[in-house]
């Protein structure tokens, strides 16, 4: 079976009013923890690669500009109804690949990848993207499953593979060979749980650019 694009995603097309309802209900508690920790300043441009329908949106401080970018156009039309209903001036979505974007380097205080790592066909790309755009001093904001280095756990999950690339995603991504092909600097790894199975990892971007200093 070939990589699946993200636009190509079931989940990114038509399974997107499931995704809104369901997926996003479960996702939304999560990330406005995630969000609220980061204590966003007034006047930050934020970045929000495969912001799909929105889910994140309702969770970033009104003080800030937040751009969310999606390949999937009934994604992005749930999304636009969204900031419409809800009159927020201070976001924007764009349809854009996250594997290209088209931003200048150097452009957002803050890049955002919720659950998307997993679902793009080059996670690897799509971080050296949000890098660039990112400033110096700037940071990266990662929340996604990783597959669990416990062997029953692992196994498990790297055995459902097939089934959810088929949906979309991919489940046999570990976290520390992830870090170190992207060569991130990392300020912090946690969960919000003890028994979450999605990962917080923050990456900040230094003057010479990322690099990877954090023993796991």
């Amino acid at each position: 079976m070939g990589d699946i694009e993200a636009h190509e995603s079931r989940l990114y097309s038509d399974f997107a009013p499931l995704y809104d309802k369901v997926f996003g209900k479960i996702f939304y508690s999560r990330l406005e923890r995630v969000i609220e920790g980061l204590e966003i300043p007034r006047g930050a441009r934020v970045l929000e690669v495969g912001a799909g329908t929105g889910t994140s949106f309702p969770a970033y401080p009104t003080h800030c500009e937040v751009t969310g970018i999606d390949l999937a156009p009934d994604m992005l039309a749930r999304a636009r109804q969204k900031i419409r209903e809800n009159g927020w001036s201070h976001l924007k979505v764009i349809e854009m690949n996250a594997l290209d974007l088209e931003f200048p380097e150097n452009s957002f205080d803050y890049v955002m990848a919720f659950h998307v790592v997993t679902v793009v066909p080059d996670p690897i790309r799509m971080i050296e993207e949000a890098k660039r755009v990112c400033k110096p001093g700037g940071r990266i904001v990662i929340v996604n499953h990783f597959t669990s280095d416990f062997p029953l756990l692992g196994s498990f999950t790297q055995a459902l593979d097939p089934i959810t690339r088929w949906l979309g995603w991919r489940t046999d991504l570990k976290l520390k060979p992830f870090i170190e092909m992207t060569d991130l600097t990392v300020e912090k790894v946690y969960k919000l749980s003890k028994t979450s199975l999605y990962t917080v990892l923050l990456g900040i971007k230094q003057k010479n650019g990322f690099h990877f200093t954090r023993e796991l």
